[in-house]
């Protein structure tokens, strides 16, 4: 018998899998649908890229086909709540297989698109509302829907949500759900704030960890280069030349800085878009479709597209700036090696993200191999105009960052630049 079936699954829905290709539950698949079938409240913790919208997507889809009649207008049925656009989307797209050839009904509104369009299919009564927080108030305040009778609440990427300022925002929602419900939180960090939220909206949850919080995807292949920053254009070109025909995602901290550097590449010979926050909805999907056409091997991005890009074909993932927050690094990483498949992590470190370093090879428990360049040090003496010998940390000694310093001076004025 099919594993999924072993779980409790209807076989319809198992069906509609195996079309897919999909046979053999991930391991947070196997932990939370049956207790989510049994209608437990869970907390799943995962890394990125092991199946967590499948996990509670099905026993969501299960239960929903299990009551009987329509939503009534402006009513929803299930919220799943998301950080950023393109997660949304995803899931609204891994969940429209789902439910074809049934009368469930599934809509995703967010912002950046047009509010009308999305009144109007709220009037109608919603099954699965996949939603960022900040367009559901919007709709909220508008008197666009109800959440008199939701019954399923699911946040996804919750540590995200927190990341982006959204616990006021979730707080706000919760208070407006009817007490009883099941609702199911998935993340890939437990933060301290976490645990307070999940002891807020979850009631005696099933807790499934399948992976330490931190931890990366056993098949990607990290190294580091130590690089001044005025060098991060020319290593980053250099790199990239290497597998031209291969799709890579390159990570930046800024919005102008991402379009800056987009120019840079287009000069270079790249075929390169970029998506940040100040983009529209149609620009970010017109660029993440050519993406995953392969019409732009190189997409450059901020961290509004850490958690929400499912590219199974992305082979490389740089680090142009590291992250302020050290676990998004775990996050941007995991858009490569999807799926089973290897991938490769690059990042480059500048003498004033020395810090972020240490915060992340701390949250990810090891040393990340250097492939080039020698480990910045602190100077001994703030007056200093160069500092003494940086230790060898390993790696080739030709890189772009070789045998370079800044001044704490110039590490300021990098540091209020980047800021």
């Amino acid at each position: 018998m099919n594993l999924f079936q072993d779980m409790g699954l209807p076989g319809p829905l198992v069906k509609k899998l195996a079309d897919q290709g999909i046979t053999e539950p991930t391991p947070i698949q196997t932990g939370a649908i049956p207790h989510a079938l049994d209608g437990r409240d869970v907390l799943g913790l995962a890394q990125t890229g092991t199946g967590k919208t499948a996990a509670f997507g099905l026993p969501l889809v299960t239960r929903l086909m299990q009551m009987r009649g329509k939503p009534a207008p402006k009513t929803v049925r299930s919220l799943i709540l998301a950080p950023t656009r393109e997660l949304a989307g995803q899931i609204r797209d891994a969940l429209a297989p789902l439910v074809a050839g049934t009368p469930l009904s599934v809509g995703v509104v967010v912002g950046g698109a047009g509010i009308r369009p999305q009144i109007d299919r709220l009037a109608r009564g919603t099954d699965v509302l996949v939603a960022t927080p900040g367009r559901l108030l919007d709709l909220l305040d508008r008197r666009a829907l109800t959440l008199g009778e939701t019954r399923f609440l699911v946040l996804d990427e919750a540590d995200q949500m927190l990341d982006l300022g959204f616990i006021h925002a979730l707080r706000r929602i919760a208070g407006l759900l009817p007490a009883e419900r099941q609702t199911m939180l998935f993340s890939a960090t437990m933060p301290k704030q976490m645990e307070e939220i999940a002891a807020s909206y979850l009631t005696d949850p099933t807790r499934v960890q399948v992976s330490p919080p931190g931890k990366a995807a056993d098949k990607i292949a990290q190294e580091i280069h130590f690089v001044d920053k005025p060098d991060k254009p020319e290593l980053l070109i250099g790199l990239l030349g290497g597998h031209r025909d291969e799709l890579a995602l390159v990570f930046g901290r800024t919005k102008h800085g991402s379009d800056k550097l987009a120019r840079k590449l287009s000069a270079a010979g790249y075929s390169v878009a970029a998506i940040h926050g100040n983009k529209s909805q149609g620009q970010r999907e017109r660029a993440l479709k050519a993406f995953r056409a392969g019409e732009v091997r190189v997409l450059v991005a901020t961290d509004v597209a850490a958690r929400g890009l499912d590219i199974p074909d992305v082979k490389h993932v740089y680090n142009y700036d590291l992250p302020n927050v050290p676990e998004n690094y775990v996050h941007r990483i995991g858009r490569t090696a999807r799926a089973g498949r290897d991938g490769a992590a690059i990042a480059f470190c500048a003498p004033d993200e020395m810090g972020e370093l240490r915060d992340i090879q701390k949250v990810m428990g090891m040393a990340i191999p250097v492939a080039s360049g020698e480990a910045w040090e602190a100077l001994p003496d703030p007056q200093a105009k160069r500092p003494q010998a940086g230790r060898r940390q390993g790696g080739g000694g030709n890189g772009a960052g070789n045998g370079r310093r800044r001044s704490r001076s110039r590490r300021r004025g990098a540091r209020a630049q980047a800021a």
